[in-house]
């Protein structure tokens, strides 16, 4: 999938449809293959001047010439390899250099994955808040006569 203009499903967030779109994910694969050249430049590779260019253009993303190239070479993988090449023509022998697709994509996948978390952990501890505070709508005025476990919980949350 080349395309970059996601929509999201009628019951998702604006951000979490941003971090699950097209667009982060392809941002994150170039994002990946600069870190690779990075790390590669730690081993003494000469690379400097095209990893400054691959700093440059990581926002210069083409989604026209990348589904052209994906029509072509049917590997989404390699599509936006020759694209990011085609804006860092200097780039574009180290860019994927040593690397697999499963590289781009399990990484990628992992960190859009963190990313959601970030998002969802705060809002899930928020529900938790609001359903133990709602198993005792005096606000905590009968709490000797609750269940044990809950016990726990008052005190894991709010330090009672």
């Amino acid at each position: 999938m080349a395309a970059g203009g996601d929509h999201g499903a009628p019951y998702t967030s604006p951000e979490m449809c941003s971090v699950f779109s097209n667009r982060n994910k392809f941002q994150t694969w170039w994002q990946l293959w600069l870190w690779l050249a990075e790390a590669e430049q730690t081993l003494d590779l000469p690379i400097n001047e095209q990893i400054q260019e691959m700093k440059s253009n990581l926002d210069n993303m083409d989604f026209k010439m990348t589904a052209e190239e994906e029509k072509q070479l049917r590997h989404d993988v390699m599509a936006h390899v020759h694209t990011f090449g085609h804006c860092c023509p200097k780039a574009a022998g180290i860019i994927h250099l040593g690397a697999t697709s499963c590289y781009v994509g399990d990484n990628a996948d992992l960190i859009i994955l963190r990313n959601a978390f970030d998002l969802l952990l705060p809002k899930l501890a928020r529900v938790i808040s609001r359903l133990i505070l709602g198993l005792n709508p005096g606000h905590l005025t009968t709490k000797p006569h609750l269940h044990f476990c809950l016990s726990f919980f008052f005190f894991f949350f709010f330090g009672i």
